[in-house]
């Protein structure tokens, strides 16, 4: 994708250079160009004269954070339409930035594009663009490969997967008929452990049903496969099982009792992992009201922890949180993969739609998937409107902190502190990342 594809309103169409705009010199912009696909997503690199290589191992804001000095200074100056600023600093970023460099460098390059595309009004096509190139270069096999790797490296999604999963065996304990609601996007990774514990159960094997409900469009055109091992590991494990896949990207808000196949002599657990912040902000009391209308025996929600909702009308504000967590995941990442890791930089990619999304794109002319996430006192907040919080047991808090002592120094699991708080965090270098909770009606 070249920088020519965006079309500005306005004089910030030349605000590159002429010998910025070779395919090599806009690494910044181009997050998803078709020529890295073909290369196996190998990390080349970068032709800026400033950039240093990421094997020098420094820490993500390390040193003078000069990434995060300048972008949020362009931040502020495309707030105030300071356009000789803007222009400015937008130069000065594309000669600093390279998404094959240090983590600096990689701050600048993606933050870079969605500062581009907010000042030229461009950011829905740049999302559109964005997600269109990752649809048509997903397949299970990378899509397979890209989750093992990043589950076997850091407890980012595992963490979530062993406190949900515990929460949802001890709430359907001793039923026959088990019908859990997932609405995620994690691949059914989630599931496998739980076949394994109904499978070696004291009593009866119970029946399950799994409905998957996909919210991203770059999920769907998986799932059959995935279906069809789920189906064949149940049969290993001894478990009767059906499986059912429906599609409502981003509208949860149109899923009925019906719809699901939600019979009434079913025990049935909602699992909800980064699913809540897919849903508009205004339509989430009415999602958590459907959820009780199935009358669950328990609901399980995980998701990061961040808040890019209060400030969704303050850019400047939005900005410096965004900033905030994906510094954080950055080094995360950073931290967790060797420099040259294919997984570590499709991970990266991914960020990269998903903070075009947050800041350059308009909540009112939607087109493309909500990304509005809120922090666990939030959620907490709405869920209590329909919900009551279920402690998580010791035997589930203790193997999530079993899953931690497998990665390196840095994770831990913190209870929550305050009386409005429920639920568990998991925390990198005393950060709060991730948040996963367990309620019932």
């Amino acid at each position: 994708m070249d920088i020519t594809l965006f079309s500005p309103k306005d004089t910030l169409t030349h605000f590159f250079p002429s010998h910025l705009q070779s395919n090599d010199q806009v690494a910044a912009i181009d997050m998803q160009s078709n020529s890295s696909s073909n290369n196996n997503n190998q990390p080349q690199t970068s032709h800026t004269s400033t950039s240093r290589s990421s094997d020098s191992g420094e820490a993500c804001g390390g040193g003078n954070k000069w990434a995060s000095k300048l972008l949020s200074e362009c931040a502020r100056a495309i707030s105030e339409k300071d356009s000789s600023k803007i222009h400015h600093l937008l130069w000065m970023l594309n000669e600093l930035a390279s998404p094959y460099g240090d983590c600096d460098q990689k701050l600048a390059s993606y933050f870079l594009q969605a500062l581009f595309c907010k000042a030229t009004e461009s950011g829905q096509r740049c999302f559109k663009t964005l997600t269109t190139v990752a649809e048509k270069s997903h397949s299970f096999d990378s899509a397979r490969k890209l989750i093992l790797k990043f589950q076997e490296v850091s407890p980012w999604t595992t963490f979530g997967h062993v406190a949900s999963n515990g929460a949802i065996l001890e709430a359907l304990d001793g039923e026959s008929k088990l019908h859990i609601i997932d609405i995620s996007n994690t691949l059914c990774t989630q599931w496998p452990t739980l076949l394994e514990a109904l499978a070696t159960r004291n009593d009866e094997t119970p029946r399950l049903k799994l409905t998957v409900v996909v919210t991203a469009s770059i999920v769907r055109s998986v799932m059959k496969e995935i279906g069809q091992r789920m189906e064949k590991f149940a049969r290993l494990m001894g478990v009767p099982f059906e499986f059912k896949v429906i599609s409502v990207l981003n509208h949860v808000g149109e899923l009925t009792k019906e719809g699901l196949g939600v019979q009434e002599d079913e025990a049935v657990a909602i699992n909800c992992i980064g699913a809540l912040r897919r849903v508009e902000v205004d339509e989430r009391s009415s999602v958590i009201q459907l959820f009780r209308s199935l009358n669950p025996r328990v609901v399980t929600i995980v998701e990061e922890e961040a808040d890019f909702t209060s400030s969704r009308y303050d850019f400047v504000k939005c900005f410096e949180e965004c900033l905030r967590y994906y510094t954080l995941y950055f080094e995360m990442l950073e931290e967790s993969f060797v420099p040259t890791s294919n997984e570590r930089l499709m991970l990266e990619r991914e960020c990269s739609r998903n903070i075009v999304r947050v800041l350059a794109c308009d909540e009112e002319t939607g087109g493309g998937e909500c990304e509005r996430r809120e922090r666990g006192v939030q959620w907490s907040e709405r869920l209590r409107e329909a919900f009551s919080p279920v402690g998580f047991s010791d035997d589930v808090v203790d193997d999530v902190k079993a899953l931690l002592k497998r990665y390196k120094a840095g994770w831990a699991l913190v209870l929550p502190q305050g009386d409005h708080e429920s639920g568990v965090y998991l925390t990198w270098k005393e950060e709060p990342v991730v948040w996963a909770c367990a309620w019932k009606p």
